[in-house]
């Protein structure tokens, strides 16, 4: 899975420093630099949330799901299947 924000660049695409990721509006915890994995999009990409409740998402077209806070509703951006890291990686 991997997210954008479209205000001002993204700017955690390339940091890998242990820690957790979190909702820029509630603080809600999403995801652990753990899941976090180097893909080829501008955006940071996760394996897995935190939290079961951590994100909320529905389908928006076919192979792609809008994704976004599971607290406050903050949009986070997109997953889209068959999109991730090799297989027997876990996704949510």
């Amino acid at each position: 899975m991997s997210f954008c924000s479209f205000f001002g660049g993204e700017v955690f695409k390339d940091h890998f420093k242990p820690g957790i990721y979190v909702c820029s509006k509630c603080d809600h915890e999403l995801f652990s630099s753990r899941s976090k994995y180097e893909h080829s999009s501008p955006w940071p990409a996760f394996t897995e949330t935190i939290h079961e409740n951590s994100v909320s998402k529905y389908k928006e077209r076919p192979g792609a799901y809008k994704v976004k806070c599971g607290k406050c509703g903050n949009g986070l951006g997109h997953e889209f299947v068959n999109d991730g890291p090799s297989k027997g990686v876990s996704r949510f």
